[in-house]
Order: structure tokens, then C-alpha cells, then sequence
């Protein structure tokens, strides 16, 4: 059970550390930090350069913490965060991936909350530290958190669709 949970482990972790490269760099096929910014303005994001920084060092920073299984609870709080994010953007095209739907963030989401509830394993640092099992109810709090700041973040980043404009007559 310890080595599937530490290849899963290090298979989220190290692709959403990746996907936070890849927003602040050219690096891993990233287009630079204009380009991450850029990414966020196309998806209707305010803060160009800042919320790319932020994003991506929350996904770089909770990706490598959820990898190495080190304060499991807050890594699969900030993973559960971006990609609840990542979830409402792509929200619109529906759930398969394919059609750039939301699958994917997903998946990521459910197999954080999967692994703050049984554990990051014993071959993680937590183990080494000293610092597993957690409680199970720190799962539903890193749950309820990563969504809720995913949702809060949009809420306050994102911008509104701009409204139709209609001249005197009422027309478009």
C-alpha cells in the first residue's frame, strides 16, 4: 500500500509542481512569466503578472510538498485550491477533456482530498517526522478549505463578462 500511495504521491505532486513551472517560466514547455499572465487575462483573470506568480507558486510550492508527503494536509489544501480554480474555468466546456472540459482538474482534486484522508504513507517525510496519521477530520478540513479558497479566489480575481451594450433605440 506505501509504494502505490508514494507513486501516486509523486505523480500529482510532481506534475502540478510542473503545471506552476510552467506558469512562471519557459521552462517545461512554459511560456514565461508574460505568458502565464497572459493565460490568466485570456481566462477573464485580473492581475496579469501577480496572479500568475501566485498561481503559479501555489502549485510549484503544493505540489512539492505533496510529492515529498511534508504537511500533507496544507500541500493537498493548496493543490485542491489551484485546481478548483482550473475546475471553474473550465467549468463552460463541460467534463471531458477532450472538449477542454474539466476533467483533469478533477481528478487532481479528488486524489488530493484521496490522499489527506489516508495518509501521505511511510515513506514520506511526515512518516520520518514523526507527524502521521493525522486525524481523518484534518482530510475534510483541507477539503473544505482548498475548495473554498479555489472558489474565493475566482470570485475576487475573475472578471464579469462584459454586458452587451445597446444604443437609445434599443438595439445592439
Amino acid at each position: 500500500m506505501d509504494t502505490g500511495i508514494l507513486i501516486l504521491r509523486l505523480l500529482v505532486g510532481l506534475l502540478v509542481a510542473g503545471h506552476g513551472v510552467q506558469k512562471v517560466s519557459s521552462h517545461l514547455g512554459g511560456k514565461g512569466l508574460e505568458g502565464g499572465a497572459e493565460e490568466f487575462r485570456a481566462d477573464g483573470f485580473r492581475g496579469g503578472v501577480l496572479t500568475a506568480l501566485a498561481a503559479g507558486g501555489g502549485q510549484i510550492g503544493s505540489g512539492l510538498l505533496f510529492a515529498a508527503g511534508f504537511l500533507t494536509p496544507l500541500a493537498a489544501t493548496g493543490v485542491i485550491g489551484v485546481m478548483t480554480v482550473a475546475l471553474t474555468v473550465k467549468w463552460r466546456h463541460g467534463l471531458w477533456v477532450q472538449n477542454d472540459g474539466y476533467e483533469y482538474p478533477l481528478v487532481l482534486v479528488g486524489t488530493a482530498a484521496a490522499l489527506a484522508a489516508t495518509g501521505p504513507g511511510a515513506w514520506s517525510l511526515d512518516a520520518v517526522l514523526g507527524l502521521t496519521p493525522y486525524p481523518l477530520w484534518w482530510a475534510a478540513l483541507a477539503l473544505a478549505a482548498g475548495l473554498g479558497s479555489g472558489l474565493l479566489t475566482r470570485l475576487v480575481l475573475h472578471r464579469p463578462a462584459p454586458a452587451a451594450r445597446t444604443d437609445a433605440l434599443g438595439g445592439r
